[in-house]
C-alpha cells in the first residue's frame, strides 16, 4: 500500500494546486453571481446574461489553469498522449462538435442571452448557454404566436454547424415585425388597409420615436441600411379570390405578441362594424 502511494507522491503538489484552483474558482463564481443577481437596478435579462457569462468565463479559466499546472507532467507523457488523444477524439466526437459550434457562435456573435432564435424547428428565447448546449424557453406554436409554451428545450451546440439559425431579435431592443391579415376579394381591402395603418400608428405611437432612434444607432454602428419604422402595408395576392395585407410595424423585442394582438383585435372590431363607412368618410 505504501509503495503504491509513493508512486503518486510526485503528483501530490499538482493535485493540491488543482484543488486550490477549483476552490478559488467556485468561490469567485458564488460571490460574483450572487452580486449580479442581487443588483435590482439591472433588468432581469441583463442579470441572467451576466451570471451565465461569469460561469462560462470561470470554467474556461479553470481549464486553462489546469493545463498550466499539469503542463510539465503532460510533456513527460507526450508520446502516450498522442495515442490517447486519437482515442479521445473518436470517443468524444459529438462533444468536440458541440465545442466547435460554441466557437462558431462566439466568433460570429450568432446570438446571446435573451435573444429569440429559431434553429432546426426549435424556436424560443435563449435563457442559458454553455460550452456544450443552449437552453431556450419555447414559443409558439410555430410562427403563429410568440407566447411561451411552458417548455424548455435544450439543443447541442453542434446543431449550429448543420442547421441555419434565425435570430428574430438581431436588432436587440426594437425590431421590425410583420403580421398577415387575410381577406377575400369580396372584402373592401382598401378600407381595411387604411384601418390597419391607422390602428398601427396608434398602437406604435408611444415608442415610435425611441424605435426610430434605435434604428439610427444600429445604422451607424453596424454600417447597414436600417429599415424605416413607419408602419407600412403591402398587398399580396397568394391565390385567386384571396388577398393578404402584410403589415410591417416596429415593436419592442419582447412585446411583439402583445402589440400584434392589440392591432389585430382593434382591426377586427373596426373593420367588421365600419369598414365601408370608414372608406367613405375618409374619401
Amino acid at each position: 500500500m505504501m509503495e503504491w502511494l509513493s508512486d503518486f507522491e510526485p503528483l501530490l503538489p499538482y493535485a493540491l494546486q488543482s484543488v486550490v484552483l477549483l476552490t478559488v474558482v467556485l468561490a469567485l463564481r458564488v460571490v460574483l453571481v450572487r452580486t449580479v443577481l442581487t443588483r435590482q437596478t439591472l433588468p432581469v435579462e441583463t442579470r441572467r446574461r451576466w451570471a451565465v457569462n461569469i460561469r462560462n468565463v470561470l470554467a474556461l479559466v479553470f481549464v486553462i489553469g489546469l493545463i498550466f499546472i499539469w503542463a510539465r507532467q503532460l510533456g513527460t507523457f507526450a508520446v502516450s498522449l498522442v495515442a490517447i488523444a486519437v482515442a479521445l477524439v473518436l470517443a468524444t466526437k459529438e462533444l468536440i462538435l458541440c465545442i466547435s459550434g460554441t466557437v462558431l457562435r462566439v466568433g460570429v456573435n450568432a446570438y446571446s442571452m435573451g435573444d429569440r432564435i429559431e434553429i432546426g424547428g426549435i424556436r424560443g428565447n435563449v435563457v442559458d448557454q454553455s460550452l456544450l448546449a443552449t437552453t431556450v424557453l419555447e414559443t409558439g406554436p410555430n410562427h403563429i404566436s410568440s407566447q411561451y409554451t411552458g417548455r424548455a428545450v435544450v439543443f447541442p451546440n453542434s446543431l449550429l454547424l448543420s442547421s441555419p439559425l434565425i435570430n428574430e431579435t438581431y436588432m436587440k431592443e426594437y425590431i421590425v415585425h410583420v403580421l398577415t391579415v387575410p381577406l377575400t376579394t369580396d372584402d373592401d381591402w382598401q378600407a381595411a388597409e387604411k384601418i390597419l395603418l391607422d390602428i398601427a400608428k396608434v398602437e406604435c405611437g408611444p415608442f415610435m420615436d425611441v424605435a426610430r432612434l434605435h434604428m439610427k444607432e444600429l445604422e451607424g454602428r453596424n454600417w447597414l441600411d436600417a429599415p424605416s419604422v413607419e408602419p407600412r402595408v403591402s398587398v399580396h395576392v397568394p391565390e385567386p379570390g384571396r388577398i393578404n395585407l402584410l403589415l410591417r410595424v416596429p415593436t419592442p423585442a419582447h412585446r411583439t405578441s402583445r402589440v400584434e394582438q392589440a392591432i389585430l383585435r382593434r382591426f377586427l372590431q373596426t373593420f367588421k362594424l365600419a369598414g365601408r363607412q370608414y372608406r367613405d368618410d375618409s374619401s
